[in-house]
């Protein structure tokens, strides 16, 4: 059977000892949990399918031996060392230097496998050996000059290695900070991921397993309070999130691999598609099309339409999203909205609350390319295979991060629309768990061939959990974890400190006064500005720069009031929530503050940036 307009095979790696949806992991448990809207949603799909001809399948190309891990290189920023890409060997290695002992890990396995392979097949050019990379790692890291945070290195034994009585290798990164999370149940973004379940891994071969299944209470969806301010999605310069975006993939990968799960990325051939009209459209079609009616749009007109006509007409409606319009006339309405939605003679008063939640699910699905992206689907699908319910967050805040900006910025849009349903839960008897089971189909697209009924039942179970934990963790899942922020500042830092040796190189060349050069450069970071004092700029907004008095309390938010309450003119007449106080240079390329950073704490982080007043870019 097939849903949608694509189906890619999951692939069961190990059913998992522990339910899919938090219960225990017994036989009689797993059947007792109830999945009567997830079939019924499948069946109303099926109707709706039947309708829908000449559909245009994306065949799913399977990977050659090798080409998996060297795209994956080439993703993750390590191109030189594949040889075929001229990408920057030096900035290959800044990056490396700044990776953790299992994200080090992660690299090292997948550069050993691409030489393996191209030793296979004869290759022209030269691979560099494994070790000498990470030789050449150790060594610069060693040498790194004083007066800054160094990156450890240390020989440490891959511990999550398979047992195939290989010798152990040589990898660098840093230990695990000694910091731990506030409680069991917090979410630590301060230390990687990865290294919190290889840290939990070798803890647990000390414990005995009685009640497994039981000891994984849900965490906290709060955010913790970060005095340095906590980093959405959206908040840095572009070149940091390239930063960030390699950093995931990595540390994605080394999540999956302590785990003994295979992270399979995913590409979808080319294949016709139309380039007009509303469904069966790419979203960077629909997109393009619509940024020419409403510039500087990041959701889908249509989307946005249809989950505005469902809340006209009350998300307090019994049944909401589960109770399907009917086929023929959702199929009526699709041809009616092809043709009359961009030239707005389409008569929205016809659609029914029940047929717009339709059209909404069948946006979804009749997506050429999964919302979910045909590169990541089997990733967010093999999230039911770690072993707690954090490590699957964790795992999803990083696929989050991977996804393309199309998909990102519409699926944060669905996730918060069904929040709000779920908060009308006790008039629509829509709670989490019926949303999550509705959707999940819509989002995954299973192939139930091949597989036994219980291996389909935990597959579909599996989807419907991560659904769940979408939509109940959505706000965490659309922040920066601390950790990578950190590595992107020691990123930016590492290329400062390397630009800057360059740099007196060629004066010494060009035969100038080195001391004049390093006074000028002292000056230029001391600046005019008294200890404990920073220079706030608009200059969007104001001539004038204003000096304030760094204090323990002084907040973003307290600098923003401040700025907004002694200036006149065109800053006098804009709101708090229109401006944002941002952290430039230094260490960072661009950082749109949270109102709740403390300012004395981010400032002894970034003592060279500057602090400059200004609107967000829509």
């Amino acid at each position: 059977r097939r849903y949608g307009q694509y189906t890619i095979n999951q692939e069961v790696t190990r059913v998992s000892e522990r339910c899919p949806l938090g219960r225990s992991s017994s036989q009689d448990s797993l059947h007792e949990l109830p999945m009567e809207d997830y079939y019924m949603e499948l069946e109303d799909m099926t109707i709706s399918s039947e309708n829908k001809q000449d559909q245009e399948v994306v065949i799913v190309k399977e990977p050659d031996e090798g080409e998996l891990e060297e795209e994956w290189l080439k993703k993750a920023g390590f191109s030189s060392f594949i040889g075929e890409s001229p990408g920057d060997p030096q900035e290959s290695m800044v990056l490396l230097s700044t990776l953790t002992r299992t994200q080090a890990a992660a690299v090292q396995k997948r550069v050993e496998t691409v030489s393996q392979t191209m030793r296979k097949k004869n290759k022209q050019y030269q691979i560099p050996d494994v070790r000498d990379i990470f030789a050449q790692q150790t060594e610069s890291s060693e040498k790194a000059p004083d007066g800054t945070e160094s990156q450890s290195v240390r020989t440490h034994e891959n511990k999550y290695q398979e047992k195939d009585g290989q010798a152990p290798s040589l990898v660098v990164g840093e230990p695990l900070p000694e910091k731990a999370p506030a409680s069991e149940t917090d979410i630590n973004v301060e230390v990687s991921f990865a290294e919190q379940a290889l840290t939990q891994k070798e803890n647990s071969k000390d414990k005995t397993h009685r009640n497994k299944g039981n000891d994984d209470p849900l965490p906290n969806s709060r955010l913790l309070e970060d005095k340095t301010g906590i980093t959405k999605i959206g908040d840095l310069a572009p070149q940091d999130m390239r930063t960030v975006c390699k950093l995931a993939l990595i540390e994605l990968t080394a999540l999956f691999d302590i785990n003994g799960i295979e992270l399979k990325q995913q590409k979808a051939m080319k294949i016709k598609t139309k380039d007009s009209g509303l469904f069966c459209i790419p979203l960077t079609v629909l997109l393009e099309q619509d940024q020419k009616k409403v510039p500087g749009t990041r959701i889908p007109l249509i989307f946005q339409k249809l989950i505005s006509q469902i809340e006209e007409g009350s998300l307090e409606t019994e049944g909401l999203l589960r109770i399907p319009g009917a086929a023929n006339r959702i199929k009526n309405l699709c041809h009616e909205l092809e043709t009359k939605f961009y030239v707005g003679t389409f008569n929205w008063e016809c659609v029914k609350q029940h047929d717009a939640a339709s059209l909404l699910k069948l946006f979804i699905r009749e997506l050429p390319q999964p919302l979910l992206s045909v590169e990541y689907l089997k990733a967010f699908q093999a999230i039911q295979n770690l072993p707690t319910s954090k490590q699957q967050i964790q795992a999803l805040n990083l696929l989050v991060i991977l996804l393309p900006d199309a998909n990102r910025d519409t699926l944060k849009a669905l996730l918060e629309f069904l929040q709000r349903v779920i908060d009308k839960r006790e008039k629509n008897k829509m709670n989490a768990m019926n949303v999550a089971m509705i959707m999940a189909p819509n989002l995954f697209m299973l192939d139930p061939k091949g597989f036994s009924e219980q291996q389909n039942y935990v597959m579909a179970a599996g989807t419907v959990n991560i659904m769940l934990l979408m939509i109940k963790y959505q706000k965490c899942l659309w922040t920066i974890p601390k950790f990578m922020v950190k590595q992107v500042r020691k990123k930016n830092a590492e290329n400062q400190r390397k630009d800057r040796r360059a740099m007196k190189k060629l004066l010494k060349k060009m035969a100038y006064d080195r001391e004049k050069y390093e006074k000028q450069e002292k000056s230029a970071n001391d600046a005019d500005v008294p200890q404990g004092v920073i220079r706030v700029q608009a200059p969007h907004l104001s001539k004038v720069s204003m000096a304030i008095q760094l204090t323990e309390e002084l907040k973003a938010s307290d600098v923003l009031a401040r700025f907004l309450s002694q200036e006149s003119g065109v800053a006098q007449t804009l709101k708090k929530e229109e401006v944002f106080l941002y952290e430039v240079g230094g260490n960072i390329g661009e950082r749109c503050l949270d109102d709740d950073t403390y300012m004395k704490d981010l400032y002894q982080l970034n003592p060279n940036a500057e602090w400059v007043i200004k609107s967000k870019p829509s």
